[in-house]
């Protein structure tokens, strides 16, 4: 008898990476498309002097990018990105700092939108 553990019980052949999956998945996240989208919104508003700071978190169900007037506060806005409700009422979002949903749809541009500004006239 020998202390090494008989091979013929365990005969079955795992894919580490389907296991790996099974067990703990990937967090969800934006694309390069995406953030770049993201990223050209909040430049143009730090040129403005509106907003100072962002954070992107990618979670497991979720990839949430927030922004701030300043690092210590809580976030003005979080744009969202969750896969479960793509077939619904779309992917993205656009959440102000009360919890209220601004905007939400399919296509990241369209969303990202509720951040234009409308031009009014001005009478002099």
């Amino acid at each position: 008898m020998t202390d090494q553990p008989d091979l013929q019980a365990s005969n079955v052949v795992v894919d580490l990476k389907e296991y790996r999956s099974s067990k703990d998945p990937l967090p969800v996240t934006f694309h390069r498309r995406e953030l770049d989208a993201i990223l050209w919104v909040y430049g143009r508003m730090v040129g403005e002097g509106e907003w100072r700071d962002y954070a992107i978190d990618h979670l497991r169900d979720r990839a949430v990018f927030s922004i701030f007037k300043r690092s210590g506060e809580m976030p003005l806005y979080r744009v969202e990105k969750n896969p479960k409700l793509a077939a619904r009422q779309g992917a993205y979002s656009v959440i102000n700092q009360h919890g209220t949903i601004l905007k939400r749809g399919h296509e990241l541009n369209q969303v990202l939108k509720v951040f234009d500004k409308v031009l009014r006239l001005v009478e002099t």
